[in-house]
């Protein structure tokens, strides 16, 4: 009998955790569905089934360390006969045609290790959770919305995107993964959001912030502009007498759904004219010398 915690790799002192993970991992490797015609493959995952069965489970590794286990009496029995081989009282006390699985079953209690179908162990393997990408722009992840993918296997996916949906977070579809072992379930299928940058937009949690131009004399005297929103453009009051770096807010704007939507930021950015004509130049001259003043003086 192979030692199993050497077939799984795995130290005698392994937890139950440890023991499972190994099992998994190398089971997925060599199992019969994943290598068909591989006698090689087919012959370690019966190795691996068997020591699992031997150490998988907290009742079934405390016989195995005990030496309590059918394999152990099998293996008692082996000797026994080994040593009666050949002797006449052997087949004197039995009889001839004796069946040597009675016989153990007789001395053990029976019952030998039960195998499934084609002699592979019981054990159902769950198939795997598989991951794919998918690429949303800023405006979908914000607002909500529905696409429809195709995997690999040809299956076509329809994907509903919640609003306020965050980079990397990833979506469940049970049960869509890879198809598992036996009568075990498939696996589940992780859909993971990219989102795409959007030129001028940018988002911090569900609030998206814009930068907007203004010129000088609607930094001055106040003005009504047209300001761009995931939704369409709005029209956005501006106060007179803001700076470079004033922040308003336009409600209802941001990412997120509709109850608990966040808001658009639109920071002013004030522009001056690329060319300053002298008629401008004189007039904000004749303007300085009554309506002078230090912007320095309030910071």
């Amino acid at each position: 009998m192979k030692d199993p915690y050497k077939v799984l790799g795995v130290l005698k002192t392994a937890g139950l955790d440890d023991i499972k993970k190994a099992y998994r991992k190398l089971a997925k490797g060599h199992h019969p569905d994943l290598n068909p015609g591989n006698k090689e493959a087919e012959k370690k995952f019966k190795e691996i089934s068997h020591a699992y069965d031997l150490i998988g489970t907290k009742e079934s590794k405390e016989k195995f360390d005990l030496g309590e286990t059918e394999v152990h009496k099998q293996q008692h029995y082996e000797q026994y006969r080994q040593q009666s081989a050949g002797s006449e009282r052997y087949s004197s006390q039995f009889g001839e045609g004796y069946d040597a699985d009675d016989l153990f079953a007789n001395l053990f209690g029976g019952g030998g290790r039960k195998h499934g179908p084609n002699g592979f162990s019981g054990m159902d393997l769950p198939g795997e959770d598989q991951l794919y990408q998918m690429e949303v722009d800023l405006k979908e992840a914000a607002l909500g919305g529905e696409k429809i993918i195709t995997l690999p296997n040809g299956k076509k996916l329809s994907v509903k995107i919640p609003a306020g949906i965050e980079n990397g977070k990833k979506l469940k579809f049970r049960g869509l993964g890879g198809a598992g072992a036996g009568s075990a379930p498939f696996g589940d299928a992780y859909i993971q959001i990219n989102i795409k940058p959007l030129t001028g937009f940018t988002r911090l949690e569900n609030d998206i912030h814009t930068e907007v131009a203004i010129s000088f004399f609607e930094a001055i005297n106040g003005a009504e502009i047209t300001v761009p929103t995931l939704d369409g453009s709005v029209m956005l009051k501006v106060p007179a007498g803001v700076s470079t770096g004033s922040k308003l807010r336009i409600k209802n704007k941001g990412a997120g759904p509709e109850v608990s939507r966040g808001s658009q930021i639109v920071t002013l950015k004030i522009v001056m004219p690329k060319n300053l004509s002298s008629e401008l130049k004189n007039a904000v001259n004749e303007l300085e010398k009554n309506h002078s003043y230090n912007p320095r003086m309030s910071l």
